[in-house]
Formats: C-alpha cells, sequence, structure tokens
C-alpha cells in the first residue's frame, strides 16, 4: 500500500465486512485495530473510519488483492462465530476482487476445518500459484 487513501479504503472495506452481521465484536475490532496499526494509520483517523463511507480504490497488485482476501478472512474468523452474511459476502468481494473463487473457497475451507484459520504465507501463495499453471 502506497498511499494514506489505498490504506484508508482496504480499511473502510474490512470495516464493512466486520459489520455485515449487524454488530463489531471486540475481537474484529482489535484486529482492524492491528491492521490500522501496521498501515500506520492513527488510533484517531481509524476510529473516525467507523464513522466514513468512502469510495473504494481498486486494488492493482494481484498480491495485495491476495493479501487483503486473507485479512477479510482471518476477520471473519476472529470472533469465533462465522456468519453466512460473512461467506457470501466475502465470496462476492472476491469476485469483485477479481481473484479465483475456486482457490478462494479452497482457502476458506481449509480455515474452517483447521484447529486454527492461519494459514503460513508460503503455503497460502502456493495454492494460489497452482491455480494458475
Amino acid at each position: 500500500m502506497n498511499t494514506f487513501e489505498e490504506k484508508r479504503s482496504l480499511l473502510l472495506e474490512m470495516i464493512a465486512f466486520a459489520t455485515i452481521d449487524g454488530q463489531l465484536h471486540k475481537r474484529e475490532y482489535e484486529f482492524l485495530s492491528i491492521v490500522a496499526c501496521e498501515l500506520q494509520i492513527e488510533k484517531a483517523v481509524f476510529n473516525d473510519l467507523f464513522h466514513q463511507e468512502l469510495p473504494q480504490i481498486i486494488i492493482k497488485s494481484e498480491f495485495e488483492r491476495i493479501q487483503q482476501f486473507y485479512r477479510l478472512a482471518l476477520l471473519m474468523h476472529c470472533d469465533g462465530v462465522l456468519h453466512e452474511k460473512e461467506e457470501i459476502e466475502i465470496r462476492h468481494i472476491v469476485i469483485k476482487m477479481g481473484l479465483n473463487p475456486i482457490v478462494t473457497n479452497r482457502i476458506l475451507k481449509m480455515m474452517k476445518t483447521a484447529k486454527s484459520p492461519i494459514i503460513e504465507a508460503n503455503i497460502l501463495m502456493k495454492i494460489f500459484q497452482e491455480q494458475n499453471n
């Protein structure tokens, strides 16, 4: 992520996704806060994003789209409850991002059935690369 607008857009997408079930769980907020910190977004600016609706910026890099998909997938799992609305929405987002739905469904299934939803970065990228071959 290069610009503040791109970082803000990512967080806005994540905030909208986190509240798709009608509530924001404490763990979801904490996860979003960690992402904001990693993106070097100040706490006050981050908290203000919960009151904004801005147009989203399209992520051009496939690697960054994969990262954002994985962040959303982790966010989906962090409250310990998988809502049907979240599963439907993440599939819509994946298509909008231009990522392969077969690959993302495979990853979502792995996250859902494993003891921990965390997938190592090299494994995640390997799954995406397998599909390209």
